[in-house]
């Protein structure tokens, strides 16, 4: 059946959900892959008040609008509460998540079986990269905190901002 002129093609939105202390290039990868394959990509900065973050959410916000900025379909904003609602408020039906390894599938895919069966949101999992299977935010900044050289890990913005940070402490 052939459109008319007239019908909009649907916009395809997807998030890209985590806490992102700091951004790393494992998830740039994940953001930028999804960024092409679908016309809006929101990244949702979760909020967690039980844990005390390096940076503060509005600085990891900056930072993932930095460095996303050359995707120019990427929008990114934090998020406090239920990932679905963050999704049905913005009329998101699917969420993009990187798989590292197996550990990770096995408490992903609960995450996706409870997401699909509380508001029928999809989770497609992407395989990371091979270069980040390791990766976590985490682990850069235990590496940085002890001198460690993480400049191929993280963006160079990101760099900047944690190297400040961590000489404060």
């Amino acid at each position: 059946m052939k459109r008319s002129e007239s019908e909009e093609t649907p916009v395809r939105r997807a998030v890209c959900p985590g806490s992102f202390d700091p951004i790393t290039n494992g998830h740039l990868d994940i953001i930028g892959r999804a960024s092409k394959l679908y016309d809006e990509v929101w990244v949702a900065v979760m909020i967690n008040k039980s844990k005390q973050g390096l940076f503060t959410v509005d600085e990891r916000i900056d930072l993932i609008r930095e460095v996303t900025a050359a995707y120019g379909n990427v929008h990114v904003e934090a998020f406090h509460g239920l990932l679905v609602d963050f999704c049905k408020q913005r009329d998101i039906p699917a969420i993009v998540k990187g798989l590292r390894a197996v550990s990770d599938f096995d408490y992903e895919l609960q995450m996706a079986q409870m997401n699909i069966g509380l508001s029928g949101v999809e989770t497609l999992f992407v395989p990371t990269n091979p270069t980040y299977s390791f990766l976590s935010s985490s682990l850069v900044k235990e590496v940085a905190a002890w001198g460690g050289d993480v400049s191929h890990l993280v963006p160079p913005p990101v760099l900047d901002e944690l190297a400040k940070r961590l000489a404060k402490s």
